[in-house]
């Protein structure tokens, strides 16, 4: 399959896939590496990276900031997946019920996100709390509160099924990863929406009650 085909920066043979030992695997023979939907950068000369049953997504960065993308289903012979559907009504994204007091803190946190910062960064619990008792003087916040908030809905959704939002899943130095994987998941439902930032304009009498 030729990809990028104008693009000097992809390899006329960048990458492989293979079948062996009941498994298709991918392999880089490019001069740059292939990143994988999971975040897994695989390098020319390292190991083949097993592909899970279900769609992958293939990233290969090019020539002036271009990124081309390969879609791969690895198919667990149910073919009706992969059939065209013109027809079928489009699936709303799963939106998490939130409590008031937990979207508007997340609405706090995540306000980079949603004004579309290109690199944005969650706010620190003591921003947060700073924020939040201007939007609700007649409550305490402290950063303490912050993280109760947040630790609550990150184990609800993990419970839920939601990947990345305990720390034995991702690993240490944790740092800001979790709290990133949950910012993301609201966001990408469509739980959270820039619409929410209108929140940050109100006054306290305004706002949702806790």
């Amino acid at each position: 399959m030729c990809i990028g085909e104008n693009d000097v920066r992809i390899s006329r043979v960048h990458g492989t896939l293979s079948y062996q030992d009941g498994r298709w695997w991918l392999r880089n023979h490019g001069r740059l590496p292939i990143r994988v939907s999971n975040a897994v950068l695989l390098h020319t000369g390292g190991d083949p990276l097993p592909l899970a049953v279900g769609h992958t997504m293939l990233f290969l960065r090019g020539n002036r900031q271009r990124e081309h993308l390969l879609e791969v289903l690895v198919s667990d012979g149910d073919g009706r997946a992969a059939q065209p559907r013109p027809s079928q009504l489009t699936v709303p994204p799963k939106r998490w019920r939130l409590a008031p007091e937990e979207h508007l803190t997340l609405t706090v946190l995540a306000q980079r996100y949603l004004a579309y910062d290109l690199q944005p960064l969650p706010l620190t619990r003591q921003q947060a709390a700073a924020e939040l008792a201007d939007l609700r003087p007649n409550e305490v916040w402290t950063a303490k509160r912050v993280e109760h908030i947040v630790s609550r809905l990150r184990q609800r959704l993990s419970d839920a099924g939601v990947a990345g939002l305990r720390r034995e899943e991702v690993g240490e130095p944790v740092g800001l990863t979790l709290t990133v994987n949950l910012i993301w998941e609201l966001v990408q439902s469509t739980t959270i929406v820039p619409m929410d930032l209108e929140w940050l304009e109100l006054s306290g009498d305004q706002l949702p009650p806790s």
